[in-house]
């Protein structure tokens, strides 16, 4: 069952030759290759928008927070060092960016954010439409008020499929925070959207 164990949902067999590829494409960055740092841009920059969109709820500020965080890796480029994959260290640098503008403002639930993720199959009813809608909107007022912490695990955690140590990792915390922050997390979502069930 997703989010039960320590790895994470949808992972990938090939994960690891991906990593690789990326580590190689930074270090070429790192000695001034622009196209190389191109490529690393285009292969995590949609995924990291994703990310953006989910944790902000508002996609010209994810785009503003994922085009930042993309500046400051090319500026700090000499800093990174492998030790995590490419896309973990992206998943930081955005994750940071979005904790930081969720904690100077009030939390606001932007519908549309959530309203991405539905399926096609309700387009042919009017009424599961309307049902499908309903809850979307429940979820995403649920998640606006989750802490700016807690919504990052879970993100990352049930949207993105990252282990815990790779959101530990990305957020800067402990493996039990992450832990304690989903577990947290769910409990209140299961509250919130219990009506859904």
């Amino acid at each position: 069952m997703p989010g039960d164990g320590d790895e994470p949902p949808q992972r990938t067999q090939d994960r690891s030759g991906a990593d690789d590829e990326d580590a190689l494409l930074a270090v070429r960055a790192r000695e001034g290759d622009e196209e190389a740092f191109e490529v690393l841009v285009r292969r995590h920059g949609p995924v990291l928008l994703q990310l953006g969109v989910r944790m902000l709820g508002d996609r010209t500020e994810a785009e503003d927070a994922v085009q930042d965080a993309f500046v400051s890796a090319w500026r700090r480029l000499p800093e990174y060092r492998s030790e995590a994959a490419f896309r973990t260290w992206m998943y930081r640098i955005v994750t940071n960016r979005c904790l930081n503008l969720l904690r100077t403002r009030r939390p606001v639930a932007d519908l549309d954010a959530v309203a991405e993720q539905a399926t096609p199959e309700h387009a042919g009813s009017p009424a599961r439409a309307a049902e499908a809608g309903a809850a979307l909107e429940e979820l995403s007022v649920a998640l606006a008020r989750l802490s700016p912490e807690q919504r990052a695990c879970w993100v990352l955690r049930e949207l993105h499929g990252l282990a815990y140590k790779e959101i530990a990792e990305a957020v800067g915390i402990s493996h039990q925070a992450v832990r304690g922050r989903i577990f947290r997390a769910r409990r209140y979502l299961m509250e919130a959207m219990g009506a859904w069930r």
